[in-house]
């Protein structure tokens, strides 16, 4: 596994647009969706968990590090993706979701987190240690988050069953997981500095060489860094594909390293092997997906209402939910009633995809699908609802002895996500924007 990741990284550098998609997400359409996507091109695959899903506490999804693989292993085989292909990452992995305790306390926790982690044989390591804990600013600086990092590292080195396995990935100069701040919605989305980049990159090796070892150091495969593009609520940041390639010169003296690039999701097809050409090869999606799926769900909830004896509105289920309990959007989130409303349901940001996995939303999504199943497949209602590369997508599927409603669903979520398999397999070429003159 870890040898697909360094396979790209290092054809990346030297000047393929090849790029690792990875998938950040634990709902069970989308993994499985994205397993059929990579098994169907014959291309790698990057599956993480963030620490706020899956931790020694179970996280919002219930589940301990070897927990998800197990799941994610039962979805593989039914997608018949080789495991072999898949890259098993840890994200945004540190004390960051305990960032209200005193930083002692958190990072004990990240410690026990870290061990799990490898233990489990996660192998992509994204160390996140830059922001602050109870009474810390909220950004820590360059040498206090290279210290945590290198502390972590030290625990994976320890536990893992095969250290030399191990990739990590540092930095994290991106807006928290799951996209950026309501209040950040108009601001310019300005791409990290070069020197910047620098000096991320020099602290976290002056750290590592000293509190862990050389060799640790030489495991660290990329940067988080700002490309320049990210979503809110309401709005797509856009990445310009004119923009020149400064920040590729952080890497000059690191040839055997590469950037990965956090909330692609949303942007144009264009866009990735842009971001490949300029270094970035991991290339992480979830949010997009979820919102496939939610678009998905809410095209076949539309279509019920099309045939006799339909089950209640799956909308209407939601809006309950999430009125009921406000705690996962409402920080996200801002308007008056009806703007809140669409957000709720239509935001980027999808926070709505923290409810699917309540009893409430499974027992809704299954009775629709249920109906659904059961009655005819209707071409002129699919093409009301449906994109006809989807259409055409879910047929094939179908082949698969899938259902015509979970064909669809599948079939959306892969629409997706294939932009990023665009770099899969590219050939050799520059296709670098010209620096600007010093």
């Amino acid at each position: 596994m870890t040898d697909k990741l360094r396979d790209i990284i290092a054809r990346n550098r030297a000047g393929q647009r090849v790029a690792l998609p990875s998938v950040c997400s634990a709902h069970p359409d989308v993994l499985l969706a994205s397993a059929r996507l990579a098994a169907s091109l014959g291309a790698p695959l990057a599956i993480e968990a963030t620490s706020n899903q899956v931790n020694q506490f179970g996280g919002y999804t219930g589940m301990r590090p070897a927990d998800f693989v197990a799941y994610l292993r039962k979805i593989c085989d039914r997608a018949g993706l080789d495991f072999g292909n898949v890259v098993l990452g840890g994200d945004h992995l540190g004390p960051q979701v305990w960032r209200n305790l005193p930083a002692a306390v958190a990072m004990g926790h990240a410690a026990e987190l870290m061990r799990l982690f490898v233990e489990a044989r996660f192998t992509k390591i994204h160390l996140d240690c830059s922001e602050g804990c109870a009474g810390e600013p909220a950004q820590v600086s360059n040498m206090i988050s290279a210290e945590r990092s290198a502390a972590l590292m030290d625990i994976c080195e320890r536990f893992a069953p095969d250290r030399e396995a191990l990739s990590y990935i540092v930095g994290t100069e991106v807006p928290p997981p799951g996209g950026a701040r309501a209040e950040e919605a108009d601001a310019a989305v300005v791409p990290t500095r070069p020197e910047n980049a620098l000096a991320t990159l020099l602290a976290q090796r002056e750290a590592i060489v000293a509190k862990v070892s050389a060799r640790a150091w030489s495991r660290v495969v990329a940067l988080v860094v700002q490309p320049g593009l990210e979503f809110s609520g309401d709005h797509i940041h856009a990445f310009d594909t004119d923009l020149p390639s400064d920040l590729s010169g952080a890497l000059h003296d690191f040839p055997n390293m590469t950037f990965e690039a956090h909330s692609t999701d949303y942007q144009r097809a264009e866009v990735y092997p842009a971001l490949a050409a300029r270094h970035f090869a991991v290339l992480k999606v979830g949010p997009a997906l979820t919102f496939a799926y939610r678009q998905a769900v809410y095209a076949l909830d539309m279509m019920a209402d099309w045939y006799d004896g339909r089950p209640a509105s799956l909308r209407d289920r939601m809006e309950r939910l999430m009125v009921d309990d406000p705690t996962q959007w409402q920080r996200h989130y801002h308007g008056n009633g009806a703007e809140l409303r669409r957000l709720r349901h239509f935001g980027f940001a999808d926070r709505i995809r923290y409810y699917w996995d309540r009893p409430e939303a499974r027992s809704a999504v299954a009775a629709l699908l249920e109906f659904l199943r059961g009655k005819p497949k209707q071409p002129c209602l699919l093409s009301q609802f449906f994109a006809q590369s989807t259409i055409d997508r879910a047929i094939e599927m179908q082949d698969m002895k899938t259902s015509w409603p979970d064909a669809l669903i599948q079939a959306q979520i892969q629409e997706a996500l294939l932009p990023y398999f665009a770099t899969h397999n590219s050939p050799a070429k520059n296709c670098l924007p010209k620096a600007r003159s010093a």
